[in-house]
């Protein structure tokens, strides 16, 4: 029986944007509170029709070898059977952004001291 291929469809929110990609290798990187992409897989272009979404995605990929995504900016990530489209799509109302700052507001020094 032959061993399939791993794939994994990952959403994760960057630039107020929400991107569905997929990728082989999905893991926790070494770089405290990172997610690593590895071997991002597009669909093939066999026939006329073209989804720009897709093709930002290839264009802003295409010389990545692996990327890191804050763990934060995950939304979720699926052990899937075959491939989809890779998209980016507005965020909705029911995807709120988790805080990128891990200061205070006002920061060290602005607490009026």
């Amino acid at each position: 029986m032959a061993k399939r291929k791993q794939l994994f469809k990952v959403c994760f929110i960057n630039q107020g944007k929400v991107y569905e990609v997929f990728a082989r290798k999905v893991y926790q990187g070494e770089m405290y509170g990172f997610v690593v992409l590895e071997d991002l897989v597009f669909g093939e272009q066999t026939t006329l029709l073209v989804d720009p979404s897709e093709e930002k995605l290839k264009s802003e990929f295409e010389s990545v070898r692996r990327s890191l995504v804050p763990m934060h900016a995950i939304i979720r990530i699926d052990e899937v059977e075959k491939e989809g489209v890779s998209k980016i799509s507005d965020m909705s109302a029911n995807v709120t952004q988790f805080p990128t700052s891990y200061l205070p507001p006002g920061g060290p020094g602005n607490r009026g001291e």
